[in-house]
């Protein structure tokens, strides 16, 4: 008989029990779900609602059953449908009828939340830190890539000359915001919900805030209804993997393309990519490549758990049996993506010759040739009609601006004169951007400076 089924007359049906049980993934939650039960026996013992002796029976009993559930000695029934019910049914049978006393005072509504929060808090902190370590690798790049010159893209087309290093510390920022997010998300997430009960709270004289305090919350869920029937912390979670994929999988993007034989700016390292079956000469990005496509599965996630809570009245739900399963992948999938990152980027050869033969075999330093001329007293716009025919007639001619002699330049403006040749050089536009947050040596080494900072600093720190 299920521990709830005094009031029926009827089994339920075997169907109806394998629909409706969760077990074959909430047991994830073990773990949780007793430590959530260890505080809450703690309290129980604490206020007089159970004796002080029968409280410390079940906390050793608890212990036990964790035990046996890590080392795979504990059969997860089905019938009892979830991880909550198959860890008092074990108690049970480990310490006899006194362990049915764990469930005083609270539902398994309460008990979920408290799980699921407990888990998206441990969730969290190791995401902020795997994070940090593909920021680390980034800016291990960046250093070792300060004088590599790359050519910078607007709409896929040669745009600008940067720095390789600018370039992958606009990563680090990307992925700083992320751990901003995920960092200030704990406010939210770090609420206790036990002692909510079903949905009104409870007539046992519980001391909630003691409960908080044992598992490490800054406080409590004000309002029972809503400590029980909201998931939104779920959902700022999946939001959060969903950013954090997108910018993971900007970059695979990018090493995909990079890695080509048409760019060859980067080498993956052999531990990272995968071969051919049947075409020996290929190198496989699969990796960056399966970073990309598992970002869908990020999206999908966010997008179901939205779904399901869109249209539910107060307060709990069996549809919200449905946080978990997307919780969890999210949380494995954005994980297994940034243990693979880290190595990626920190063993991956950087092209600096081909980078740098790609700046000089196009037409990237225009701007600069305009900017010239606007130093030089032509306006901007003016200026930018006289490079446009520059560029037209080198396009025409198959060559470049360096390419030109002094005596064509000059056909086309006679401000033009001859420290034309150094002001076009890749490394004089590159470091000709020296504005904060530009493209320049010193700029680029205090970016690194300041994302160093933030990475030595937690949220606490800045707010």
């Amino acid at each position: 008989m299920k521990l709830w089924g005094g009031r029926f007359t009827k089994p339920t049906n075997e169907l109806v029990d394998e629909y409706t049980s969760s077990i074959g993934f909430d047991q994830k939650l073990a773990k949780h779900d007793i430590k959530g039960s260890l505080a809450h026996v703690e309290m129980l013992g604490k206020c007089g609602i159970i004796p002080v002796e029968d409280a410390s029976q079940i906390k050793e009993g608890l212990k036990k059953v964790l035990a046996k559930i890590e080392a795979g000695e504990a059969e997860l029934s089905e019938a009892d449908e979830d991880i909550h019910m198959n860890v008092e049914r074990l108690l049970i049978e480990e310490i006899g009828p006194v362990g049915g006393k764990l469930h005083t005072g609270r539902s398994r509504n309460d008990q979920v939340a408290l799980d699921m929060r407990l888990y998206a808090r441990e969730a969290i902190e190791e995401v902020i830190a795997l994070l940090k370590a593909v920021q680390q690798a980034l800016i291990g790049q960046a250093k070792t890539n300060m004088d590599t010159i790359m050519p910078g893209y607007t709409h896929l087309q040669r745009a600008q000359p940067v720095l390789f290093a600018h370039h992958m510390m606009a990563y680090v920022f990307m992925f700083q915001r992320d751990v901003e997010r995920l960092e200030d998300s704990l406010k939210r997430v770090n609420k206790s919900p036990l002692g909510a009960g079903a949905l009104a709270g409870t007539t046992f004289p519980i001391d909630r805030k003691f409960v908080a305090d044992q598992l490490g919350f800054d406080g409590i869920c004000e309002n029972s209804l809503d400590a029980v029937s909201d998931r939104d912390f779920v959902v700022e979670f999946l939001s959060n993997s969903s950013l954090a994929g997108t910018h993971l999988s900007r970059l695979c993007e990018e090493l995909v393309q990079w890695s080509s034989a048409e760019f060859n700016f980067v080498e993956l390292d052999d531990s990272y990519t995968t071969g051919s079956s049947m075409m020996p000469q290929k190198k496989n990005p699969d990796v960056a490549e399966l970073v990309r496509g598992k970002t869908g599965r990020l999206y999908g996630n966010l997008l179901g758990m939205l779904t399901t809570l869109k249209g539910l009245p107060l307060a709990y739900n069996k549809d919200m049996q449905e946080d978990k399963e997307g919780m969890f992948d999210s949380h494995e999938t954005l994980k297994g993506a940034l243990q693979l990152f880290a190595g990626m980027i920190e063993s991956m050869e950087v092209k600096k010759e081909s980078m740098y033969k790609a700046v000089t075999n196009d037409y990237s330093n225009a701007t600069d040739l305009a900017d010239y001329l606007v130093n030089k007293g032509l306006t901007f716009r003016e200026s930018h009609a006289v490079v446009g025919q520059i560029v037209l007639h080198c396009i025409q001619a198959g060559i470049y601006l360096l390419d030109l002699s002094f005596e064509e330049f000059k056909q086309y403006s006679d401000v033009i004169e001859a420290d034309i040749f150094d002001a076009l050089q890749p490394e004089t536009v590159v470091n000709a951007r020296a504005a904060a947050g530009g493209t320049a040596k010193q700029s680029v080494l205090d970016q690194i400076e300041k994302a160093e900072q933030l990475l030595e600093s937690s949220y606490a720190d800045k707010v």
